[in-house]
Protein backbone atom coordinates (compact mmCIF):
# COMPACT_ATOMS: atom_id res chain seq x y z
CA UNK A 1 0.00 0.00 0.00
CA UNK A 2 1.53 3.61 -1.00
CA UNK A 3 0.89 5.42 2.40
CA UNK A 4 1.76 8.60 1.12
CA UNK A 5 -1.42 8.39 -2.07
CA UNK A 6 -3.75 8.27 1.04
CA UNK A 7 -2.15 10.50 3.71
CA UNK A 8 -4.47 13.20 3.60
CA UNK A 9 -7.01 10.12 4.93
CA UNK A 10 -4.64 8.69 7.27
CA UNK A 11 -3.85 11.87 9.44
CA UNK A 12 -7.46 12.02 10.31
CA UNK A 13 -7.72 10.99 14.20
CA UNK A 14 -10.72 9.14 13.96
CA UNK A 15 -9.17 7.02 10.65
CA UNK A 16 -5.66 6.78 10.52
CA UNK A 17 -3.74 4.04 9.21
CA UNK A 18 -5.53 0.73 10.84
CA UNK A 19 -8.72 2.38 8.51
CA UNK A 20 -7.16 2.66 5.62
CA UNK A 21 -5.44 -1.10 5.81
CA UNK A 22 -9.07 -2.58 6.36
CA UNK A 23 -10.35 -0.62 2.99
CA UNK A 24 -7.10 -2.41 1.33
CA UNK A 25 -8.16 -5.74 2.53
CA UNK A 26 -12.26 -5.03 1.53
CA UNK A 27 -14.35 -7.01 -1.14
CA UNK A 28 -17.08 -4.58 -2.53
CA UNK A 29 -19.16 -5.80 -5.36
CA UNK A 30 -21.37 -2.88 -7.10
CA UNK A 31 -24.28 -4.09 -9.03
CA UNK A 32 -24.67 -1.54 -11.48
CA UNK A 33 -21.99 0.76 -13.43
CA UNK A 34 -24.14 3.86 -14.18
CA UNK A 35 -26.01 6.92 -12.12
CA UNK A 36 -25.17 5.56 -9.06
CA UNK A 37 -22.76 3.00 -9.34
CA UNK A 38 -20.34 5.33 -11.19
CA UNK A 39 -19.53 7.77 -8.13
CA UNK A 40 -19.70 5.01 -5.60
CA UNK A 41 -17.15 2.83 -8.17
CA UNK A 42 -15.12 6.06 -8.39
CA UNK A 43 -14.41 7.23 -4.91
CA UNK A 44 -14.11 3.45 -3.62
CA UNK A 45 -11.12 2.93 -6.10
CA UNK A 46 -9.28 6.38 -5.86
CA UNK A 47 -9.91 5.94 -1.71
CA UNK A 48 -8.04 2.16 -1.88
CA UNK A 49 -10.90 -0.47 -1.24
CA UNK A 50 -8.62 -3.32 -2.13
CA UNK A 51 -10.80 -5.20 -4.65
CA UNK A 52 -13.83 -4.03 -6.53
CA UNK A 53 -16.22 -6.16 -8.46
CA UNK A 54 -18.52 -4.76 -10.77
CA UNK A 55 -21.94 -5.95 -12.13
CA UNK A 56 -23.49 -4.92 -15.40
CA UNK A 57 -24.39 -6.46 -18.96
CA UNK A 58 -25.50 -2.48 -20.60
CA UNK A 59 -23.48 -0.34 -22.85
CA UNK A 60 -22.95 3.15 -23.22
CA UNK A 61 -25.70 5.17 -24.46
CA UNK A 62 -25.62 8.85 -25.09
CA UNK A 63 -28.61 9.12 -23.04
CA UNK A 64 -26.01 7.89 -20.14
CA UNK A 65 -23.53 10.80 -20.41
CA UNK A 66 -25.57 13.86 -18.38
CA UNK A 67 -25.26 11.87 -15.36
CA UNK A 68 -22.84 8.52 -15.67
CA UNK A 69 -19.59 10.74 -15.38
CA UNK A 70 -16.94 7.84 -15.95
CA UNK A 71 -18.22 7.54 -19.53
CA UNK A 72 -17.49 9.63 -22.68
CA UNK A 73 -18.82 9.85 -26.35
CA UNK A 74 -16.34 7.60 -27.27
CA UNK A 75 -17.39 5.12 -24.90
CA UNK A 76 -20.91 4.79 -26.81
CA UNK A 77 -21.99 1.46 -27.96
CA UNK A 78 -19.33 -0.13 -25.67
CA UNK A 79 -19.80 -2.23 -22.69
CA UNK A 80 -20.01 -0.24 -19.51
CA UNK A 81 -18.23 -2.72 -17.53
CA UNK A 82 -15.11 -3.05 -19.88
CA UNK A 83 -14.71 0.60 -19.96
CA UNK A 84 -15.25 0.99 -16.02
CA UNK A 85 -12.20 -1.55 -15.67
CA UNK A 86 -9.88 0.73 -18.13
CA UNK A 87 -10.90 3.73 -16.49
CA UNK A 88 -10.37 3.27 -12.91
CA UNK A 89 -7.26 1.18 -13.52
CA UNK A 90 -5.90 4.25 -14.77
CA UNK A 91 -6.80 5.83 -11.55
CA UNK A 92 -5.56 3.47 -8.79
CA UNK A 93 -3.27 0.52 -10.23
CA UNK A 94 -3.34 -1.42 -7.18
CA UNK A 95 -7.28 -2.07 -6.92
CA UNK A 96 -7.83 -5.38 -8.01
CA UNK A 97 -10.78 -4.66 -10.44
CA UNK A 98 -13.14 -7.77 -11.12
CA UNK A 99 -15.68 -7.52 -14.36
CA UNK A 100 -18.58 -9.19 -14.39
CA UNK A 101 -20.40 -8.84 -17.87
CA UNK A 102 -23.78 -10.16 -17.32
CA UNK A 103 -27.20 -8.74 -15.23
CA UNK A 104 -27.48 -9.97 -11.25
CA UNK A 105 -29.95 -13.42 -11.54
CA UNK A 106 -31.64 -15.78 -9.55
CA UNK A 107 -29.41 -18.40 -10.48
CA UNK A 108 -26.27 -16.61 -10.11
CA UNK A 109 -27.01 -13.69 -7.29
CA UNK A 110 -25.45 -16.21 -5.00
CA UNK A 111 -22.05 -17.25 -6.27
CA UNK A 112 -21.62 -13.91 -7.55
CA UNK A 113 -22.20 -12.70 -4.14
CA UNK A 114 -20.54 -15.05 -1.68
CA UNK A 115 -16.61 -13.90 -1.90
CA UNK A 116 -17.43 -10.26 -1.33
CA UNK A 117 -17.81 -8.91 2.32
CA UNK A 118 -20.66 -5.97 1.48
CA UNK A 119 -22.66 -5.52 -1.61
CA UNK A 120 -23.42 -1.57 -3.19
CA UNK A 121 -27.02 -1.37 -4.85
CA UNK A 122 -26.57 0.90 -7.44
CA UNK A 123 -29.36 -1.21 -9.91
CA UNK A 124 -32.33 0.31 -11.13
CA UNK A 125 -35.33 -2.11 -10.52
CA UNK A 126 -36.87 -3.52 -7.51
CA UNK A 127 -36.66 -7.32 -8.57
CA UNK A 128 -32.72 -7.18 -8.37
CA UNK A 129 -33.22 -4.72 -4.99
CA UNK A 130 -35.02 -7.89 -3.45
CA UNK A 131 -32.87 -10.59 -4.98
CA UNK A 132 -30.09 -8.68 -3.54
CA UNK A 133 -31.61 -7.92 -0.42
CA UNK A 134 -32.26 -12.24 -0.17
CA UNK A 135 -29.00 -13.31 -1.15
CA UNK A 136 -27.37 -11.05 1.40
CA UNK A 137 -29.39 -12.39 4.40
CA UNK A 138 -28.79 -15.96 3.27
CA UNK A 139 -24.92 -15.00 2.86
CA UNK A 140 -24.94 -12.70 5.89
CA UNK A 141 -24.12 -9.84 4.31
CA UNK A 142 -24.35 -6.61 4.61
CA UNK A 143 -25.59 -4.37 1.70
CA UNK A 144 -25.88 -0.51 1.04
CA UNK A 145 -28.73 1.17 -0.98
CA UNK A 146 -29.82 3.93 -3.16
CA UNK A 147 -32.44 4.86 -5.17
CA UNK A 148 -33.02 7.91 -7.43
CA UNK A 149 -36.47 9.80 -8.61
CA UNK A 150 -36.56 13.12 -10.32
CA UNK A 151 -34.75 15.28 -7.88
CA UNK A 152 -35.02 13.31 -4.52
CA UNK A 153 -33.16 10.33 -3.91
CA UNK A 154 -32.75 7.44 -1.10
CA UNK A 155 -29.80 6.02 0.73
CA UNK A 156 -30.17 3.05 3.42
CA UNK A 157 -27.69 0.36 4.77
CA UNK A 158 -29.18 -3.27 5.06
CA UNK A 159 -28.80 -6.24 6.88
CA UNK A 160 -25.55 -4.50 8.64
CA UNK A 161 -25.15 -6.46 12.43
CA UNK A 162 -28.23 -7.92 12.42
CA UNK A 163 -29.88 -4.68 11.99
CA UNK A 164 -33.16 -4.48 9.85
CA UNK A 165 -33.41 -5.82 5.83
CA UNK A 166 -34.85 -4.28 2.89
CA UNK A 167 -37.92 -6.23 3.43
CA UNK A 168 -38.31 -5.01 6.64
CA UNK A 169 -38.86 -1.37 5.17
CA UNK A 170 -40.52 -2.30 2.00
CA UNK A 171 -42.27 -5.78 2.78
CA UNK A 172 -43.69 -6.38 -0.75
CA UNK A 173 -42.44 -5.51 -4.13
CA UNK A 174 -44.54 -2.79 -5.75
CA UNK A 175 -47.08 -3.26 -9.04
CA UNK A 176 -45.61 -2.81 -11.97
CA UNK A 177 -48.03 0.11 -12.97
CA UNK A 178 -47.50 1.71 -9.47
CA UNK A 179 -43.65 2.18 -10.32
CA UNK A 180 -41.59 5.62 -11.92
CA UNK A 181 -38.76 5.18 -13.75
CA UNK A 182 -36.06 7.54 -14.58
CA UNK A 183 -36.37 7.48 -18.29
CA UNK A 184 -39.93 8.65 -18.78
CA UNK A 185 -39.62 11.10 -15.54
CA UNK A 186 -35.81 11.81 -15.83
CA UNK A 187 -33.13 12.65 -12.84
CA UNK A 188 -31.06 15.57 -12.60
CA UNK A 189 -27.81 14.47 -13.72
CA UNK A 190 -25.85 15.56 -10.13
CA UNK A 191 -28.44 13.54 -8.47
CA UNK A 192 -27.08 10.30 -8.56
CA UNK A 193 -23.92 11.66 -7.99
CA UNK A 194 -24.81 13.12 -4.49
CA UNK A 195 -26.70 9.65 -3.50
CA UNK A 196 -23.78 7.52 -4.73
CA UNK A 197 -21.25 9.42 -3.14
CA UNK A 198 -23.34 8.93 0.78
CA UNK A 199 -23.52 5.26 -0.81
CA UNK A 200 -20.25 5.58 -1.11
CA UNK A 201 -19.54 7.17 2.22
CA UNK A 202 -21.75 4.20 3.84
CA UNK A 203 -19.61 1.73 2.86
CA UNK A 204 -16.32 2.84 4.34
CA UNK A 205 -18.15 3.16 7.30
CA UNK A 206 -19.78 -0.48 7.42
CA UNK A 207 -15.97 -1.23 6.72
CA UNK A 208 -13.57 0.74 9.10
CA UNK A 209 -16.32 0.69 11.97
CA UNK A 210 -15.74 4.64 11.98
CA UNK A 211 -19.18 7.04 12.62
CA UNK A 212 -22.51 5.91 12.75
CA UNK A 213 -23.99 3.10 9.66
CA UNK A 214 -27.34 4.15 8.38
CA UNK A 215 -28.48 1.10 9.85
CA UNK A 216 -32.38 1.25 10.67
CA UNK A 217 -32.76 4.57 8.95
CA UNK A 218 -33.51 6.04 5.71
CA UNK A 219 -31.80 8.99 4.58
CA UNK A 220 -34.28 11.06 2.34
CA UNK A 221 -32.57 13.44 0.33
CA UNK A 222 -34.48 16.49 -1.69
CA UNK A 223 -31.92 18.29 -4.07
CA UNK A 224 -34.06 20.96 -4.91
CA UNK A 225 -34.64 22.46 -1.66
CA UNK A 226 -30.91 21.20 -0.51
CA UNK A 227 -32.87 19.06 2.45
CA UNK A 228 -31.92 15.64 4.06
CA UNK A 229 -34.09 13.39 6.58
CA UNK A 230 -33.96 10.55 8.23
CA UNK A 231 -36.72 7.83 8.96
CA UNK A 232 -36.22 5.10 11.70
CA UNK A 233 -37.70 1.68 11.33
CA UNK A 234 -37.45 -1.27 12.64
CA UNK A 235 -36.11 -5.00 12.25
CA UNK A 236 -38.45 -7.62 11.87
CA UNK A 237 -36.91 -10.73 13.06
CA UNK A 238 -38.50 -12.99 10.39
CA UNK A 239 -36.68 -11.32 7.36
CA UNK A 240 -33.64 -12.59 8.82
CA UNK A 241 -34.34 -16.17 8.85
CA UNK A 242 -34.72 -16.26 4.64
CA UNK A 243 -32.69 -19.68 3.60
CA UNK A 244 -33.57 -19.87 0.14
CA UNK A 245 -34.40 -17.50 -2.95
CA UNK A 246 -37.53 -17.47 -4.21
CA UNK A 247 -38.37 -19.21 -7.49
CA UNK A 248 -38.53 -16.11 -9.30
CA UNK A 249 -37.74 -11.99 -8.81
CA UNK A 250 -40.64 -10.04 -11.06
CA UNK A 251 -43.33 -7.67 -9.92
CA UNK A 252 -46.01 -9.36 -8.30
CA UNK A 253 -48.64 -8.57 -11.36
CA UNK A 254 -46.79 -10.26 -13.41
CA UNK A 255 -48.36 -14.04 -13.04
CA UNK A 256 -51.04 -13.54 -15.26
CA UNK A 257 -49.01 -11.82 -18.06
CA UNK A 258 -47.80 -12.93 -21.45
CA UNK A 259 -44.34 -12.72 -21.94
CA UNK A 260 -41.25 -13.34 -23.97
CA UNK A 261 -37.15 -12.94 -23.42
CA UNK A 262 -35.80 -10.22 -25.65
CA UNK A 263 -33.23 -12.72 -26.86
CA UNK A 264 -36.43 -14.95 -28.52
CA UNK A 265 -37.96 -11.54 -29.35
CA UNK A 266 -35.21 -10.91 -31.51
CA UNK A 267 -34.84 -13.85 -33.55
CA UNK A 268 -38.98 -13.96 -33.78
CA UNK A 269 -38.90 -10.11 -35.02
CA UNK A 270 -35.70 -10.97 -37.57
CA UNK A 271 -37.62 -13.95 -39.21
CA UNK A 272 -41.07 -12.49 -39.90
CA UNK A 273 -42.58 -8.84 -39.45
CA UNK A 274 -44.92 -8.66 -36.10
CA UNK A 275 -46.79 -5.96 -34.86
CA UNK A 276 -44.87 -4.51 -31.71
CA UNK A 277 -45.50 -1.13 -30.25
CA UNK A 278 -42.06 0.67 -29.07
CA UNK A 279 -43.36 2.45 -25.72
CA UNK A 280 -40.61 4.47 -24.73
CA UNK A 281 -40.27 8.74 -25.35
CA UNK A 282 -40.12 9.68 -29.30
CA UNK A 283 -36.66 10.90 -28.46
CA UNK A 284 -35.67 7.61 -26.98
CA UNK A 285 -37.41 5.84 -29.92
CA UNK A 286 -36.02 8.66 -32.75
CA UNK A 287 -31.95 7.73 -31.26
CA UNK A 288 -32.65 3.90 -31.59
CA UNK A 289 -35.46 1.58 -32.27
CA UNK A 290 -35.63 -1.89 -33.74
CA UNK A 291 -37.14 -2.54 -37.61
CA UNK A 292 -40.64 -2.35 -38.37
CA UNK A 293 -41.79 -1.06 -34.81
CA UNK A 294 -44.18 1.48 -33.89
CA UNK A 295 -43.55 4.32 -31.55
CA UNK A 296 -46.88 4.68 -29.26
CA UNK A 297 -44.85 6.54 -26.02
CA UNK A 298 -46.64 5.07 -22.89
CA UNK A 299 -47.60 8.36 -21.74
CA UNK A 300 -50.25 8.96 -24.72
CA UNK A 301 -51.66 5.42 -24.74
CA UNK A 302 -54.98 6.75 -24.14
CA UNK A 303 -54.95 8.29 -27.45
CA UNK A 304 -53.36 5.28 -29.58
CA UNK A 305 -54.96 2.26 -27.84
CA UNK A 306 -58.14 2.18 -30.34
CA UNK A 307 -55.01 2.34 -33.33
CA UNK A 308 -53.66 -1.32 -32.62
CA UNK A 309 -54.96 -4.66 -34.96
CA UNK A 310 -56.07 -6.84 -31.58
CA UNK A 311 -57.01 -9.35 -33.99
CA UNK A 312 -52.94 -10.30 -33.93
CA UNK A 313 -51.04 -11.10 -31.29
CA UNK A 314 -49.37 -7.07 -29.96
CA UNK A 315 -45.67 -7.08 -29.01
CA UNK A 316 -44.90 -4.09 -26.52
CA UNK A 317 -41.12 -3.20 -25.72
CA UNK A 318 -39.38 -0.07 -23.81
CA UNK A 319 -35.92 0.04 -22.86
CA UNK A 320 -35.75 -2.79 -20.05
CA UNK A 321 -39.24 -3.81 -19.90
CA UNK A 322 -40.72 -1.96 -17.23
CA UNK A 323 -42.61 0.54 -19.12
CA UNK A 324 -43.56 -2.11 -21.80
CA UNK A 325 -45.11 -3.93 -18.38
CA UNK A 326 -47.53 -0.89 -17.61
CA UNK A 327 -49.20 -0.93 -21.02
CA UNK A 328 -49.55 -4.43 -21.08
CA UNK A 329 -51.75 -3.82 -17.71
CA UNK A 330 -53.39 -0.98 -19.31
CA UNK A 331 -54.05 -2.47 -22.54
CA UNK A 332 -55.36 -6.19 -21.06
CA UNK A 333 -57.82 -4.27 -19.20
CA UNK A 334 -58.72 -2.48 -21.97
CA UNK A 335 -59.00 -5.16 -23.82
CA UNK A 336 -58.90 -8.49 -22.20
CA UNK A 337 -59.52 -10.89 -24.85
CA UNK A 338 -56.60 -9.47 -27.18
CA UNK A 339 -53.26 -11.45 -26.94
CA UNK A 340 -50.46 -8.79 -25.72
CA UNK A 341 -47.17 -9.85 -24.74
CA UNK A 342 -44.33 -7.74 -23.09
CA UNK A 343 -40.36 -8.29 -24.21
CA UNK A 344 -38.78 -8.87 -21.04
CA UNK A 345 -35.56 -7.06 -20.85
CA UNK A 346 -36.46 -4.61 -23.31
CA UNK A 347 -34.33 -3.22 -25.86
CA UNK A 348 -30.87 -3.57 -23.29
CA UNK A 349 -31.32 -6.73 -23.67
CA UNK A 350 -31.34 -7.46 -26.87
CA UNK A 351 -28.88 -5.29 -28.01
CA UNK A 352 -26.60 -7.22 -25.13
CA UNK A 353 -27.41 -10.78 -27.05
CA UNK A 354 -26.92 -9.22 -30.05
CA UNK A 355 -23.49 -7.82 -29.14
CA UNK A 356 -22.67 -11.06 -28.30
CA UNK A 357 -24.09 -13.62 -31.67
Amino acid sequence: MNSERYTRQTILKDFGLESQEKLAQAKVLVVGAGGLGIPVLTYLNAMGVGTLGIVDADEVSVSNLHRQVLYSENDIGHSKVAVAIKKLASQNSDTKLIPLHTFLTRDNALEVIKDFDLVVDASDNFPTRYLINDACVILKKPFVYGALHSFEGQVSVFNYQGGPTYRCLFPNMPKANEIPNCNEHGVLGIIPGIVGNLQALEVVKVLTGIGEVLSGKLLLYNGLEQNIQKIKFSCIPLNLEIEALQSEYTFDCLTALNSIDASDFEVLYQSKKVQTIDVRTLQEYQQFHLKNTISHPLSGIENWKQQLNFNEPIYLICESGIRSIQAQLYLQDYKPDANFINVNGGINKIRSYAAKH
